[in-house]
């Protein structure tokens, strides 16, 4: 549904941007979206006075294609990029002694100089424009500011936080300034200061946080705080369960990462606060959203995101659901809720429709423009949205192809061409696979799927012939037997009342929150 968006009386023909991009914020990691544990009274009050797209989806399970997709408005089968940079594909997966069957197929490693990025097409019209925080779209010579950003504050090849959340931290484009700062308000400050050299100038803010990817840290006082919501909410005696070839989280009542949560949800406010400062709030579109689901298995197995099925890296809906907000202030939307599904690469195109440029359809050509949504249109967009992962994530998810078209899932496993067929409005759990009773319909999402896939020349995995079944086996069994209560063991002390991660919290010490 969609709910009618009058228009105020100052309607600007050149209005700015702010993107906010938080990285591996699952969908239900906002109090607005579900979160009763994590606290994120900016981002809540953002989503409150903006749309809330209900079905909004990131273009991959991973960063580094879902950025491109964002930056391209294409779809990950169609750029390249189909896992995050630097990931081992071919026979160098077997490096790290996995014993899966498939070889990882072969990607782009970075963002192509013959697309016109988001930043470009707006620059070219002339805004100004400002990236910071995390890129993971190329080495030197595919940074920002070889893809249109004028200016870049911490983005280059890296994926994390190169020496954590807290200064100092190793980033050239991101000098050091005060020992303990905290990197998700460092590069709202620096946000927040070009929003404010540039209020006579249209400009396009990219905020891309690294945050609240690993490495999961925080503040005493912020642990501290969740550590007591924690135990008043009542601490359960099993927090994992197995999904797959790994444990994944089935609670919230992390501290350490809600803390950093919360860190980013205030680094969200000064950039806010920043927009009210410089009288620009009204004439400013902002955008939140995130890159994939939230981390729930692999890497700091840091936040459940139940009712959603899986996580970071996994084909579910908990992999590729996203918090998908847009706020234009001259609509009244007031935090409507819309249920089309939308997915990162119609960002390009709404942007360019709502700032009055004309589209790129050439380039933008897996997104549509969401304005008639946004302004309470008739919207009837009969379209299919398609994923391409042909890779094994760290996080215990499988190669695998998705296509959803109306109310319905399918996805395509690469190890042996089986496929799921899912209805979500009856099941978001995605526990129900009911493709035996409707094999007629999965044939043909089935064949359009795999069309489609060939259409854009998609890469895929290949068997692995020194797969070994039983050294598989043997690996399965230590992470039912050796990982899955080693978890459990860090998870309660985590919330122990004389936890302490090293002398100075990761380097917070001496600062405020």
């Amino acid at each position: 549904m969609s709910s009618c968006a009058p228009q105020s009386e100052s309607v600007p023909q050149t209005p700015n941007v702010v993107f906010i991009l938080v990285d591996d914020l699952g969908l239900v990691d906002l109090g607005i979206t579900g979160s009763e544990f994590y606290e994120t009274p900016n981002i809540d009050r953002l989503a409150r006075e903006g749309m809330i797209f209900t079905q909004g989806y990131a273009a991959s399970r991973v960063c580094s294609p879902s950025r491109a997709s964002i930056m391209t408005g294409k779809f990950t089968a169609r750029h390249g990029i189909t896992d995050w940079i630097g990931a081992p594909s071919g026979e160098n997966w077997r490096k790290l002694n996995r014993h899966d069957k498939l070889l990882p197929a072969d990607y782009i490693h970075s963002l192509s100089k013959k697309d016109i990025t988001i930043a470009e097409a707006l620059k070219e019209n002339g805004y100004t424009t400002f990236f910071a925080g995390k890129w993971h779209l190329g080495d030197e010579g595919s940074y920002p500011e070889d893809h249109g950003f004028d200016i870049n504050k911490g983005g280059w090849d890296k994926g994390s936080p190169i020496g954590g959340f807290y200064s100092p931290w190793t980033n050239p484009s991101l000098p050091n300034k005060q020992n303990g700062e905290n990197l998700s308000m460092r590069l709202a400050k620096e946000t927040a200061e070009f929003i404010l050299q540039n209020k006579d100038t249209a400009f396009f803010a990219f905020l891309s946080f690294y945050a609240v990817h690993a490495p999961i840290q925080t503040t005493e006082s912020k642990w501290q705080h969740y550590r007591d919501k924690a135990e008043e909410m009542g601490i359960q005696d099993q927090g994992y369960q197995m999904e797959g070839v790994l444990p994944i989280r089935t609670v919230q009542d992390n501290p350490i990462y809600a803390g950093l949560v919360e860190s980013m949800d205030d680094a969200v406010g000064e950039v806010l606060d920043a927009l009210r400062r410089s009288g620009l709030e009204k004439n400013t579109i902002v955008v939140f959203t995130s890159d994939n689901g939230g981390v729930a298995s692999g890497d700091n197995f840091a936040t459940s995101n139940l009712p959603l099925r899986g996580g970071k890296g996994y084909q579910y809906e908990g992999g590729i659901r996203e918090p998908f907000f847009i706020k234009v202030p001259w609509l009244n939307i007031n935090g409507a809720k819309n249920d089309q599904p939308v997915i990162g690469t119609d960002f390009y195109p709404t942007i360019l429709d709502l700032a009055n440029i004309p589209l790129k359809p050439e380039q933008h050509r897996d997104g549509i423009s969401l304005r008639p949504i946004l302004e309470g249109k008739e919207f009837n967009e009969d379209r299919a949205l398609y994923w391409h992962y042909p890779h094994y994530g760290n996080q215990g998810g499988q190669p695998s192809s998705i296509i959803r078209k109306g109310d319905w899932k399918l996805i395509h496993y690469w190890e042996d061409g089986r496929e799921e067929l899912y209805h979500l409005p009856s099941d978001i759990t995605e526990n129900s696979n009911v493709i035996e009773i409707n094999q007629q319909l999965a044939a043909e999402l089935s064949n359009q799927l795999l069309e489609w896939l060939m259409e854009v020349g998609a890469k895929t995995p290949k068997l692995d012939p020194e797969y070994d079944a039983d050294l598989a086996q043997k690996r399965k069994e230590r992470i039912v037997n050796e990982m899955l209560p080693r978890l459990e063991k860090e998870r309660i002390n985590y919330l122990s009342k004389d936890f302490k991660p090293n002398a100075d919290w990761w380097g917070s010490k001496g600062t405020t929150d």
